[in-house]
């Protein structure tokens, strides 16, 4: 059967990935009717938003989609346009496997792990006050008369909520995805010992979420004590659950143990919507250049095949994909750098979707 996906090519090196992505999934042979929406600045001049209206239209009739990386301005500007898709429908969970790949250059020969991320509330949620603001003031206040610890005056203001609800519907996630890619063992990873209100209610939750599997190990860790025990020992974990901002800053940590964001595919996963994305930036310093590794972009695609349950493609792919990389003729500059010391005899992006279609079986 054929399957409607939206396409949101993006900007920087999206076009240049998502085109590479394309190909590469036509050549298994599973029919997608593309319907291609642009999104990101290029479009602000004619819609007055990087992110039309039409645009989530197309998602929630498809209600599966993968996307090319966005340009978001940093400190000032709109906010992320991954965020607001994430907002708009309630794309809870940020799901990022992390899998060593041959000739990945990392240390690390065996990394097997998945990130769970939180993806609508803690700090992400966008609730700020700028320094000056009326609402500062009016907060101050609320905090002093509280009893607590006031701020300085001249402070900006990030609200931080963290509910029962959304923990305990992140952490069930990890568990079942555990429990259906048998897995072993999931670890909430918070900041309680300092972050008691928030962080606290998160690991209660968890905590009270793991007593109802007991068949998959559960343990928790504080965020500092799992990064520095992420680089030491990476095979001490397996499903990683957080919220927000630590999945975000754990999630690439780890892409670092798998030789990088160019190695690293997500998905952001709903109750009715999905939409996968390669977990790295526009670059657009190497914009139309044809050198930036689509691999990322392609396992994406691979991870959106499962969800559509076209699971023998998916798995072809991510095996031309390891075979490609394994051989190290056809790869593209950062990983020919990895695996040499030197960008001499790496391939561009299309040529490196050539060698992984001419691998599919």
């Amino acid at each position: 059967m054929a399957h409607d996906v939206v396409l949101i090519p993006g900007d920087g090196i999206g076009p240049e990935i998502t085109q590479a992505m394309r190909r590469v999934v036509e050549a298994t042979g599973v029919q997608i009717n593309w319907n291609v929406q642009e999104a990101g600045a290029g479009v602000m001049d004619e819609f007055g938003t990087p992110l039309p209206q039409h645009v989530l239209d197309a998602v929630a009739e498809t209600k599966v989609a993968i996307k090319g990386p966005i340009t978001t301005p940093v400190g000032t500007g709109f906010r992320s346009v991954n965020v607001a898709l994430r907002k708009h429908f309630d794309l809870y969970a940020c799901v990022r496997p992390c899998l060593s790949q041959p000739g990945d250059g990392s240390r690390f020969r065996d990394v097997d792990l998945v990130i769970v991320r939180e993806n609508t509330e803690d700090l992400y949620a966008g609730i700020e006050f700028d320094e000056g603001a009326a609402e500062v003031e009016e907060l101050s206040q609320l905090v002093e008369r509280s009893g607590q610890k006031t701020f300085a005056a001249d402070s900006a203001i990030s609200i931080k909520p963290i509910s029962i609800a959304k923990s305990r519907r992140i952490v069930e996630y990890a568990f079942e995805y555990a429990r259906r890619c048998g897995r072993k063992k999931v670890t909430a990873v918070h900041k309680a010992n300092i972050m008691k209100a928030t962080d606290g209610l998160f690991l209660r939750v968890a905590r009270e979420v793991a007593a109802n599997y007991p068949d998959i190990e559960f343990n928790d860790k504080i965020v500092d004590a799992t990064c520095m025990g992420l680089v030491q020992n990476p095979n001490d974990f397996d499903v990683l659950v957080l919220p927000n901002l630590y999945g975000d800053i754990v999630s690439d940590l780890c892409a670092g143990l798998v030789g990088g964001l160019g190695m690293a595919p997500g998905s952001n996963i709903g109750a009715d919507c999905a939409i996968f994305e390669a977990t790295h930036g526009s670059a657009p310093d190497i914009a139309g250049q044809d050198i930036a590794n689509p691999t990322a972009e392609i396992l994406s695609a691979a991870m959106m095949l499962d969800h559509l349950g076209e699971n023998d493609a998916a798995n072809r792919i991510r095996a031309a994909v390891s075979t490609t990389l394994d051989e190290g003729e056809q790869v593209t500059g950062d990983v020919r750098r990895a695996q040499t010391g030197s960008v001499e005899g790496a391939v561009g992006t299309q040529a490196f979707a050539d060698a992984v279609i001419a691998h599919l079986a």
